[in-house]
C-alpha cells in the first residue's frame, strides 16, 4: 500500500528479460529483499540490492497491463517505498496496482501551475468523479474536471519539478490507479441488486 506521495525520481540503470534495475539512492537507503516499492506507480518487490539499486521482476501480467515494458534505461521514473503504519496519508491510498494506461492529451502552462488533460482507458470514467483523487504514475492527484474519458488535474510547481509528469508531453503513456473504493462499492452494490449473499 502506498500514499501516492512520490519521494523521488529514479532512473532505469539496467532492462533485462523478465527483470527491471532502478537507481534510487533514497528509496534503497532502507530496503531490504521482499520489499514494495513503487515504480511509475506499479508495485514491484525488490529482488536483488546493490548500492543505491534495486532490481524487480516483471511478470506477463505486468507488462500487458501497464507501460514499463515502453522503459528504456535513463528513463526517469516515480518511486515510493510501501506505507508504514506510521507514514502520513499526505495522498490517499495506493494500491500499485494499476487499472491501465492513459494517454496525456494537451498541457496548459499557468503562471503558478499547469494543467494537464488526459484521455482514461476505456472502462474507467465510472470510478472517476470531480474533486476525487486519481493516482497518475503513481502520483496522488484531484480530479479537477472530467467529461466522458478526458479529465484533468492541476500540478504545483513542486509536483512539475519532483515527478515525471513535469517531463511527460502529449502522447505519453501514464499508469492510471482509480480510487480501490468505488470498484468495491460497485461489486458490493451488484451483488446486493442481484441478491447474490454476501
Amino acid at each position: 500500500m502506498f500514499t501516492g506521495i512520490v519521494e523521488e525520481l529514479g532512473e532505469v540503470a539496467e532492462i533485462r528479460p523478465g527483470r527491471i534495475a532502478v537507481r534510487g539512492p533514497k528509496v534503497t537507503s532502507d530496503a531490504a529483499f521482499g520489499d514494495s516499492i513503487a515504480v511509475n506507480g506499479v508495485c514491484l518487490t525488490v529482488a536483488a540490492l546493490t548500492g543505491d539499486q534495486f532490481e524487480a521482476d516483471v511478470m506477463d501480467e505486468t507488462y500487458k497491463r501497464t507501460a514499463v515494458g515502453q522503459l528504456q534505461v535513463g528513463d526517469p521514473v516515480n518511486l515510493e517505498r510501501a506505507a508504514t503504519l506510521q507514514t502520513r496519508l499526505g495522498g490517499h491510498l495506493v494500491q500499485g496496482h494499476v487499472d491501465g494506461i492513459g494517454e496525456i492529451l494537451k498541457r496548459e502552462p499557468a503562471a503558478e501551475w499547469e494543467t494537464v488533460y488526459f484521455r482514461l482507458p476505456s472502462g474507467l470514467a465510472k470510478y472517476v468523479v470531480e474533486k476525487g483523487s486519481i493516482a497518475i504514475d503513481g502520483t496522488s492527484l484531484t480530479v479537477a474536471w472530467i467529461d466522458g474519458d478526458e479529465f484533468a488535474v492541476g500540478l504545483i510547481p513542486t509536483t512539475l519539478e519532483s515527478t515525471t509528469l513535469g517531463r511527460k508531453q502529449p502522447g505519453a503513456p501514464v499508469h492510471i490507479e482509480t480510487d480501490v473504493t468505488a470498484k468495491h462499492l460497485e461489486k458490493l452494490l451488484a451483488a446486493r441488486s442481484e441478491g447474490t449473499p454476501q
